[in-house]
């Protein structure tokens, strides 16, 4: 056989060997939801303010209003929070100072334990998770119950709390005698939170597979977009309504 003819059925023989092999599936399009999605987790937060960065300490200890509600815009939908003063003054001052100078933008719900409750305040910027580590709030009395859909500071211990919340699934009344105070109550939208993702669990602290909140403070959002791509985040989270008392 000639080398010219020989080439030649070689080559035709690779050309069929590829024409046999089977496409790729096709992948399936995005549905409205996941897009919108996809564009909420690639947007880029406001920088932030210099309340944040630079918080006075005159200012941080002023008094609130008697109660706020905070519209939260999610990835999964939004829900709202109303805060009652009374129920525990310090924690309800600490979050109003926190919204409304848009501390939660882009913060990850970076602890979800299905049944028992969702974590979120670690900021996603470095640089303000430095500044907010230390500014530790002295404990408020227990005055309501960890009951389902309570919003509450999350400790390290006594007189810990900084800016980090949870919101419980279930009746967490176990948690009142070891100091963890609500400070008010998801008042629409439960359902969103019962959907936010929870397929990572426990954190790595706690034996789980889930963020490592060390890490989290060092390295920010950059580390959960990498390790944890499907945690589900606020967008943005504003005071929607706000009552003082009558002078």
């Amino acid at each position: 056989m000639k080398r010219s003819t020989k080439s030649s059925l070689i080559a035709l023989a690779a050309l069929i060997a590829a024409c046999e092999k089977a496409p790729p599936p096709a992948k399936a399009p995005e549905t409205p939801a996941e897009k919108a999605w996809a564009a909420a987790a690639a947007a880029v937060p406001a920088p932030p303010t210099a309340a944040i960065l630079h918080p006075d300490a005159a200012t941080l200890a002023a008094a609130g209003p008697d109660s706020f509600i905070v519209h939260t815009v999610t990835s999964r939908g939004d829900f709202d929070m109303i805060v009652h003063r009374k129920w525990a003054p310090k924690g309800s001052d600490r979050l109003y100072y926190l919204v409304s100078n848009g501390f939660f933008d882009g913060a990850r719900f970076f602890r979800v334990l299905d049944g028992f409750m969702a974590q979120f305040g670690v900021s996603g910027d470095t640089t303000v998770s430095r500044v907010w580590r230390d500014l530790h709030l002295t404990d408020d009395p227990v005055t309501q119950s960890n009951t389902r859909g309570r919003l509450t500071f999350a400790t390290a211990g006594p007189n810990t709390r900084t800016t980090q919340l949870f919101i419980n699934f279930g009746n967490n009344a176990q948690l009142d005698k070891t100091g963890f105070s609500p400070i008010g109550e998801v008042s629409n939208g439960m359902n969103v939170v019962d959907s936010l993702y929870s397929g990572y669990g426990e954190g790595n602290e706690g034996g789980g597979r889930g963020p490592a909140q060390g890490r989290l403070g060092m390295e920010g959002n950059a580390y959960l977009k990498k390790d944890f791509p499907k945690l589900d985040f606020i967008v943005t989270a504003r005071i929607a309504q706000e009552w003082k008392k009558n002078k």
